[in-house]
């Protein structure tokens, strides 16, 4: 066999299926050209013509001449998602989350990625200390967009010493090159007490800004941590007060970002808002909701998806009782759910109970890092009554295993209790309650 890329996948009504391409073959070349990986493969799919080289599993070639819309995909996957392996990444960030982890867990949740190609595919966000002059060229050559770039900081120096990498300053100069290369950007700041916030967020915000349009957008999380920080630089949490200040500063900005671009630009999570006790804004706050990956604006187009969800569902007019289980962050959103359903459903009631995160620590308040342990300790003694609800987030992407390895199954017979799960929205969540089109 010769070199090339294993196709496992041909997807049923696509041009691969139409040119008999089949699971098994291996991808050669596209117009004569090897394909490195996938960066390579999506350039020169592009075309309207390409020719096609296929290696059957037989050793036959096959030459195959595809006319095609602009940017329409052949419809085939491969045994490598990149066509080439995963970069890890070489930082040693001060407020990384996977550096918290507990011991003796599985081992694909202590790799770290940092691949530009994730970016690009995925949405991944990355720190471009992994990336090569090489892909940074071929990035700007193909016009791959957006990239997705954790930032931290714009001041070089600090940069090197929060991702403890004597790099990570220099890689800097790349989202300027990738911003001369005319390449649209998105981009993000983990924010730490005492080390990036303040007038070196001030900073970090104005530099970016200069980067509009070909920076987009940039949003603000908080720092999230674990229990297990031993032998780690010693972070805190922000506060209601401080980060109520955090919100003031990006207010600021985006004020001065409508009058000047006619985009606030830049965003808080809403993490901030709910820890500063402050209102979740509107919808058209949101712009969009470009930055809802990084959890800026998911509570209220959650909030915003339950009203239209329960206005639109008839429902079912038996008595019943469910359960639904959630962080503590997510704890009152969800609260405020079960209220609006039943207003209109005063038969139909849902239990809510938030879950302390003692495995990783009571810091951590978010729902995804609840695991199958603490849900069974601490829903054992209430009421449940037919199902409890869990959202999808708390399960490994496509399987049905909490973090700490216990599976829903497990969880199930554990409480005496079907379990369902939930798609993380608020249309998703309405439906299965009211047993409307479930599945």
């Amino acid at each position: 066999m010769k070199s090339g890329h294993k196709i496992t996948k041909v997807l049923h009504g696509s041009i691969a299926e139409e040119m008999e391409i089949e699971p098994g073959d291996v991808l050669l070349t596209i117009n004569n050209c090897k394909i490195k990986d996938i960066f390579d493969y999506h350039y020169y799919c592009n075309d309207e013509y390409i020719v096609v080289l296929i290696e059957k599993p037989d050793g036959e070639e096959w030459e195959i001449e595809i006319e095609k819309d602009f940017e329409e995909d052949l419809g085939i996957e491969f045994e490598e998602s990149l066509m080439d392996h995963y970069r890890s990444c070489t930082n040693k960030c001060m407020f990384c989350f996977i550096d918290q982890m507990p011991p003796g867990m599985r081992e694909t949740l202590y790799f770290k990625d940092d691949d530009a190609r994730l970016s690009f595919l995925q949405g991944n966000y990355i720190t471009l200390t992994n990336m090569s002059n090489e892909d940074l060229e071929r990035i700007i050559l193909y016009k791959l967009s957006p990239v997705n770039v954790s930032i931290q900081t714009m001041n070089p120096e600090l940069r090197c010493k929060m991702l403890h990498n004597r790099f990570a300053g220099e890689a800097l100069k790349k989202v300027r090159r990738l911003y001369e290369g005319g390449i649209e950007m998105n981009s993000q700041i983990v924010l730490c007490k005492g080390v990036n916030d303040g007038k070196e967020l001030d900073f970090s915000i104005r530099e970016l800004m200069g980067m509009y349009p070909y920076m987009r957008s940039l949003s603000v999380v908080p720092f999230g941590k674990t229990k297990y920080r031993e032998g780690l630089v010693p972070l805190e949490k922000f506060n209601k007060e401080e980060s109520a200040v955090v919100l003031g500063q990006i207010h600021k900005f985006q004020q001065e970002c409508l009058e000047k671009f006619g985009t606030r630009f830049v965003f808080a999570s809403d993490e901030w808002y709910i820890t500063a006790g402050l209102p979740i804004p509107e919808e058209e706050y949101y712009e969009g909701y470009g930055q809802i990956e990084n959890g800026v604006g998911m509570v209220r187009s959650f909030l915003d998806e339950v009203v239209a969800a329960v206005e639109e569902c008839e429902g079912s007019l038996v008595e019943k009782t469910v359960s639904a289980a959630t962080g503590v962050l997510a704890g009152p959103l969800i609260e405020d759910c079960a209220r609006e359903i039943n207003k209109k459903y005063p038969n139909i009631k849902v239990n809510v109970y938030v879950i302390r995160n003692e495995f990783f620590g009571e810091e951590i308040t978010v729902a995804g890092l609840i695991t199958g342990q603490d849900l069974m300790k601490q829903l054992k003694d209430v009421e449940l009554g037919e199902y409890l609800l869990l959202p999808d987030t708390m399960l490994r992407s496509g399987e049905s295993v909490f973090l700490d390895d216990y599976t829903v199954s497990d969880v199930e017979k554990a409480l005496q209790i079907p379990i369902r799960i939930v798609k993380s929205d608020g249309a998703a969540l309405v439906r299965m309650i009211l047993e409307e089109d479930y599945e």
